[in-house]
């Protein structure tokens, strides 16, 4: 026979893990805030096949992802990733560099470009910017390139990349390498 207790524990469990199943495309932490890994890892030779070869696998953030008010710190990271991811494939397509040295040093252009107009954004609102964007030169890039949560561009399983709006604005600079 099943006692009124049991069967109370059981469904208090059962909406405990509902209740923290992820069951949209927006992920939320603790603090019910949308979740965006920040910041992107710099490339390097170790992590260059993974940025070119899954960046499907990556997590995009279109506007849908965020509420509609609120959270603007972590709409300017999402657009920050999503910027960088389209110019990712640019460098990695062969369009704008060949070898692999190019290839790198191209997505290396990218990722400094794309975090410089992030702490551009940071400093075009009202806000308390993100701490690297107080840096300035080799520093800012090493503050970025600290406490990653995903150093190695791995994908998340599972998932597929929606298609984002291109992110026009960058030009890779083959004299720079």
């Amino acid at each position: 026979m099943i006692s009124i207790r049991g069967l109370a524990g059981f469904w208090i469990i059962a909406l405990l893990t509902l209740h923290g199943a992820n069951v949209g495309e927006s992920q939320r932490n603790a603090l019910n805030e949308p979740d965006v890994p920040f910041p992107p890892a710099r490339p390097t030779p170790q992590n260059l096949a993974a940025i070119c070869q899954q960046g499907q696998g990556r997590p995009r953030y279109p506007d849908s992802f965020f509420p509609a008010s609120g959270a603007s710190h972590f709409r300017r990271r999402g657009t920050a990733i999503n910027r960088l991811e389209w110019w990712y494939g640019l460098c990695c397509s062969g369009q704008v560099a060949q070898q692999n040295t190019q290839i790198l040093c191209c997505a290396q252009q990218a990722w400094k470009q794309a975090l410089s107009q992030f702490c551009v954004d940071e400093y075009g609102t009202k806000t308390v910017p993100y701490e690297c964007c107080a840096d300035r030169g080799e520093a800012r890039w090493a503050c970025f390139d600290s406490e990653l949560p995903n150093p190695y561009y791995y994908p998340t399983l599972g998932y597929t990349a929606p298609q984002i709006p291109e992110e026009p604005g960058f030009t890779f600079n083959a004299n720079a390498c």
